[in-house]
Parts: C-alpha cells; structure tokens; sequence
C-alpha cells in the first residue's frame, strides 16, 4: 500500500517542480526583479549594513524579540539538513546542473522571500505573550478576502512543522556513525526537541544565536579548504554545470543519467525547501521581532537565503570536485558530503554526525515552533498541546522510513504552500516595499486584537 502511495507522490512531485514550481518562482521572481530594477543587487550593501547595525543595536522594547534573534532563530530553521544532505541528493538525481537552478532559485527568491516577510510584519498582531502572532495565515485572509484560506495554511504549516525528513536523517546518521539503538535515539532527540519548543520562539532565537554562527564559520572553512585543493578543476566543473543545466547529463559509473526537467526539478525544489522559499514558515517566525519596520526585517531574512544558498553551493561543490556526485542514491550510508571532507580532515568522520545533529536539531526546534503557532492559531485553547502530540507521533514513525520517502511527503507539503502563498503575495503585490531606509508607514503594522487595531501613523 505504502509503494503504490509514495510513488504516485513522486510522479506529483516531479510534475509539480518540474512545471509548476519552476513556473511561478520563475514567474514571480522575475516579475519582483523587474519591477524593484533588480534590488538583489541594488540592495545588497543596505542590507549588510542593517544586519551590523542590528547587531551593535541593544533591545529596548519589551514586546517581541531583537531583530537579530529573530533572524538567527528563522536560519537555525532554513540551515539544516536539507543544506548538507538534501541539496546533495538534487546532483545526484538531476546531474551537476542542478546547481544552477539552485543559483536560480535563491536569485529570485530573495525577493519573495523579503516580499513574505515584509507582509507577515505589516499584517502581524500583538498576543498575550508579549509578542506578535503574524505570517500567510494573516496576510492571506486579505489576498483571497476568505477567512479559510488561514486555516488551509495553518493547516499544512502544522505538517511541514513536523520536519519528519531532518528527525529521520539525524537518527539515521548518528545510529550509523556512533552504533547506538534507532529507538534511543529518537527518543532522546525527541526529548530535547519538546524541552527547547515548549520555551518559545525566545528560547529557540537563544539556542541557535549561538550555534549558527559557530556553525557556519567552521563548516564554510571546511569546504573552502576541500575546493581550494581542486580549484584548478573548478573550470571544467563550472562549465559542466552551465551544459547539463540545458542538456541534462549521461549517465556514468553508479550516476544514472539526468534529463533537462530533472536538472530543473531538483535544483529548484532543492533551493526552495532548503531556504523555505515561499512556504510561510520564516513570515510567521519573523514576524516575533520587535522592529516597527517591516523593510528592516525583510532586508535581514534577503541575507539569510544568500547564506542558506551560500552553503548549498558548497555543499554541492565539495561532492562535485572529489567526484561523489556519481555515488547511486543510498550507495552509502553517510552523508557524501561527509565522505567528501574526511579525505581531508580524518576527524569529521566524528565531527560531521555532530555537526548533522546540531543543524537537524536547530531546524527541528524551529519548525516545531511554528507548527504549535499554527496549531494555537487554529484552536487558542489546546492547540498548540495537541500538536505536541501529533509531532511526537508522526517524528517517532517516519524515522523508521526511507529518507527520500520522509523528503518526497515534506516537498509536497511545501508544494501546497508555495501556490497558496505565491499568489497570496503576487495578490498583494502593491503593498510591498522594497526600500533600502526605514520608515513607518500611516497603514497599520504593528496591530492587535480586532478591538485594539491601532494604526501607527494615529500613534
């Protein structure tokens, strides 16, 4: 029964990355970067400069989280697993060109990404834990003027909030790395993913401020290093990427060949999910910040899909350059990136699993925050505890599946989302504001219940 349902998930997989997730982060992205004449690059300097000052700026608002807390909480999320694994498995199934369409994909989806998060500020209300409650199921009620297009999102936001694909590569890797029992494992990480959700978006923003940048600084080295040793080779293997992302590429030792779609379908569906391109969850983990100026939070998370598209490029570099790439998909059991590095730094073989949990870890806990908003979203009362229920449930079962199956259900869950939220955006399309200076705008940023509307232009 199981066959039969996970491929026909795979062949909608595969229709829908191929044609109609290309197609509208295609279309969207091209539509924003003409209309803002190209902000990615205009803009790139402002938005450095606002991460610094953000960074050099103490909080001085007791509602909400310091803008820079709320960024790195959003990145502990899109940094994961899907940036050291999931990204591999694009090349391995679409051939190198896949990389490309990476490129492509974090290109345009910068500005969807700053589209969504600015809207999720703009529309955002305040809630009686001194912070916001905002993201799609707020802004979209406007887009589509239906009140159930919210519980839709929430909805399909509750099952991507239960990262089953990141749950089930963590316990995969450490049970073959370190020879422990599946079982304790799950248990265990299950148990501190619980502990670090049930304090909030505050205590997920406090763990991964200080893990992230550890983080990417150790492992950005690391595979600087691995290229640096073959960047003589980067011509031929740039040039291999341009022509396969057009052509596809033969099949060659345990590589099976890829077509011109399948290079597109992967690399697009692999920068998507790795950066939640469109998907709604860092609008509703974002919109917790303390900013009173939505372009300001929208000019941060631009930064986090260059860095998230950053460490998908050399994810991919580092397999492509030692020749990994054409290892048969489940060929073996660690991470090939893993397989890439220890040739070069023998301890990673130690270090990479605790490197695969920390990263699955941080995007767990965030996930699992936004899953319990929308839960609360959809019932104030036990919502949220119900979905802890849920969560523990379906993690503890797809760890016991194969990864691409636990991968294909979370792509189609974001599938859903991008048309929703895609068109929500394109719907609301005149309210955005690209800028690169803040100001506060008369409409209403920062609200709260119906009774307490207040327009910060009236204030």
């Amino acid at each position: 029964m199981f066959t039969y349902l996970f491929d026909f998930f795979m062949e909608a997989d595969a229709f829908f990355w191929g044609y109609i997730g290309f197609s509208l982060i295609m279309l969207l992205g091209c539509y924003l970067t003409i209309k803002t004449r190209v902000f990615q690059i205009r803009a790139f300097r402002h938005v450095i400069y606002t991460f610094l000052q953000e960074a050099f700026q103490r909080s001085a608002s007791e509602r909400g989280l310091h803008p820079l807390k709320a960024f790195f909480a959003s990145v502990g999320g899109m940094l994961g697993v899907g940036n050291v694994v999931g990204i591999v498995t694009a090349i391995q199934l679409g051939g190198p060109g896949a990389l490309l369409w990476v490129w492509v994909a974090g290109f345009a989806g910068t500005l969807i990404k700053y589209a969504e998060i600015y809207l999720g500020l703009k529309h955002r209300v305040k809630n009686e834990r001194q912070s916001y409650d905002g993201g799609p199921m707020f802004f979209l009620k406007k887009a589509f003027k239906a009140p159930w297009i919210s519980g839709l999102v929430c909805v399909l936001l509750c099952i991507y909030g239960a990262e089953i694909y990141q749950f089930n590569v963590v316990v995969d890797t450490l049970a073959y790395s370190w020879g422990i029992n599946r079982l304790i494992i799950a248990f265990a990480l299950l148990a501190l993913i619980v502990h670090a959700s049930l304090g909030g978006v505050s205590r997920v923003a406090q763990v991964c401020s200080w893990i992230m940048p550890l983080f990417m600084v150790i492992y950005i080295s690391l595979c600087l290093w691995v290229i640096g040793h073959h960047v003589a080779d980067l011509p031929a293997i740039l040039l291999t990427v341009v022509k396969s992302a057009f052509t596809g590429h033969a099949a060659i030792g345990g590589f099976a060949g890829s077509s011109l779609m399948l290079a597109i379908q992967n690399g697009i569906a692999g920068a998507s999910y790795a950066a939640d391109i469109g998907i709604g969850y860092d609008s509703t983990i974002q919109s917790e910040s303390h900013t009173v100026y939505p372009e300001r939070q929208a000019r941060m998370a631009f930064l986090g899909v260059c860095l998230d598209n950053f460490i998908c490029t050399l994810s991919i570099l580092v397999v492509l350059v030692t020749g990994l790439w054409q290892t048969p998909i489940g060929g073996e059991n660690a991470p090939l990136v893993q397989l890439a590095l220890a040739r070069y730094f023998p301890l990673v073989n130690m270090l990479m699993p605790l490197f695969i949990f920390i990263l699955g870890y941080t995007t767990l806990i965030a996930y699992l925050i936004v899953g319990m908003k929308c839960a609360r979203y959809l019932h104030p009362t036990r919502g949220a505890s119900f979905y802890m229920g849920y969560a523990i449930a379906i993690l503890t079962f797809f760890a016991f599946f194969d990864q691409t199956h636990a991968l294909l259900v979370m792509r189609l869950a974001g599938a859903l989302l991008l048309i929703v939220n895609l068109t929500g955006i394109y719907r609301l399309r005149h309210e955005i504001v690209f800028t690169v200076e803040d100001k506060i705008e008369e409409k209403a940023i920062i609200t709260g219940p119906a009774s307490l509307l207040v327009a910060e232009g009236e204030r």
